[in-house]
């Protein structure tokens, strides 16, 4: 169902013809009449020639006016309907706006890779993108990409309709430069045949996993993700931030050191040493979170949304039918989910900037959002959503209050042009605590002073 990819065609622009004038320089008495003549027949000859070239010139101004725009909207490949679907609803309202969808690899990092190579070059080849919510401040500070603000003011777009966390993700330096398109959030997954409910806290869960571990032949109680990657940054943050920690301030110091961000990777060591998750915890990413709890080998799961429509599927879950999704457990300050999802930008370089927000706009607002929904099970980022009738059919994820507090709470990952460097500083430091070779205290006090110096750089 994918379109094929066409680079955009340049419109042509006539110029400007330049207006001759029709007065004849008289000639002394003594010149030739015929002569005289000749030369007004020329110049009336000219200014017929001149008249029906500009009747061409403005009748060619008409036609343009009318010409469709084509634009190339890039995001990852997309196993669902819904972007094939909501770029034909988006064409069947603007008939002069045609799209052409180029989809990238699904992996993020290779996606980050290519809008960096195109648009540090400048090229007007993508219009609208989508872009994981970790990018937005990088690619603003970079001048890859368009402020949004005077196009969400003209057309009285209401950014409080949107949750919170989700315009944060797309704001940097005071402006608006990424519309949210949908949401996500870690979530809690439990086999309802094992647990009667959801452990409310961290110290809970712990306990629950001991206990628990073994029944109905599983192996493990507690997946998550525990690779050197950007999933175990997500991981983290949700510790540290259910024990009342930041990573960075609203005024972008770096606060990561701090007993609270120690103590929230405290427990998350003492989960990840635990005899109750895999020995192999240290490579797991979601497609192996996935694989190990629909094939009943674990009692919970952290995982993203988008796992429910795995575990649920009977043809390729063991474990369909029981299983629950909860919010993820408390600290001692609250319970915490990290923010996902994707955002849409428009690239600074594009030749149709008019034609672009109207893309943006259709599918970051309510139309747009209920396709994304209903076709592609991704979870909206306008809070009213969740209650209409058709949004929650799709989905009994969108009809539960306690996912729509999930993701109204959801904390964002550091808002900051320097985000993936701060990424690989958190990645290693945690992933070296974790496997018990620094404390927490040591991992917090080396991120604080490497994310600094990276700061300052």
């Amino acid at each position: 169902m994918k379109k094929s990819l066409y680079l955009l065609s340049a419109l042509a622009l006539t110029a400007t013809l330049a207006a001759c004038g029709d007065n004849v320089e008289e000639n002394d008495t003594n010149a030739d009449n015929e002569m005289n003549n000749t030369n007004n027949n020329d110049m009336n000859e000219e200014n017929n020639d001149l008249d029906e070239e500009e009747d061409n010139h403005n009748e060619e101004a008409a036609d343009d006016d009318g010409e469709t725009v084509t634009l190339t909207y890039a995001r990852g490949a997309d196993d669902t309907p819904a972007n094939e679907l909501l770029i034909e609803a988006f064409e069947e309202e603007h008939p002069n706006i045609e799209i052409d969808m180029m989809d990238l690899p699904n992996d993020t990092g290779d996606q980050h890779d290519h809008y960096v190579t195109s648009l540090s070059a400048q090229d007007s080849e993508i219009d609208v993108f989508d872009a994981d919510v970790i990018w937005p401040a990088e690619f603003a500070q970079a001048d890859y990409v368009m402020e949004l603000d005077r196009f969400i003011e003209q057309d009285d777009i209401d950014m409080d309709e949107y949750f919170p966390g989700t315009v944060e993700a797309g704001n940097f330096d005071g402006r608006q430069w990424a519309m949210p398109k949908f949401s996500d959030a870690g979530v809690l997954y439990y086999r309802t045949d094992i647990l009667d409910e959801a452990p409310a806290t961290w110290e809970e869960l712990i306990e629950v996993a001991e206990e628990s571990q073994g029944e109905a032949d599983t192996s493990y109680s507690y997946l998550m993700q525990g690779d050197q990657y950007e999933g175990l940054v997500t991981n983290a943050i949700e510790f540290i931030a259910a024990y009342g920690g930041e990573v960075v301030d609203d005024e972008n110091n770096v606060v990561i050191e701090s007993d609270e961000t120690i103590r929230g990777l405290e427990v998350m060591a003492e989960i990840y040493q635990a005899d109750f998750v895999p020995n192999n915890i240290n490579s797991f990413q979601e497609p192996e979170t996935d694989n190990a709890f629909v094939e009943g080998e674990s009692v919970m799961a952290r995982n993203w949304p988008y796992m429910q429509s795995i575990v649920n599927d009977e043809e390729q879950s063991q474990v369909a039918g029981d299983v629950e999704i909860a919010a993820l457990p408390e600290g001692d300050e609250t319970a915490a989910a990290t923010l996902g999802g994707w955002q849409t930008m428009i690239n600074r370089y594009s030749e149709h900037p008019e034609e672009a927000w109207e893309l943006v706009k259709f599918m970051t607002g309510e139309e747009g959002q209920k396709i994304t929904a209903i076709e592609g099970g991704s979870p909206p980022t306008l809070e009213h959503l969740y209650e209409d009738d058709e949004v929650q059919e799709a989905s009994e994820l969108f009809a539960d209050p306690e996912f729509v507090e999930t993701l109204q709470n959801a904390v964002p990952r550091p808002v900051s042009p320097i985000y993936p460097e701060l990424s690989d500083i958190m990645q290693i430091e945690i992933s070296r605590a974790m496997a018990g070779d620094i404390s927490p205290e040591e991992a917090a006090q080396n991120m604080q002073e490497d994310m600094e110096a990276a700061m300052e750089d």
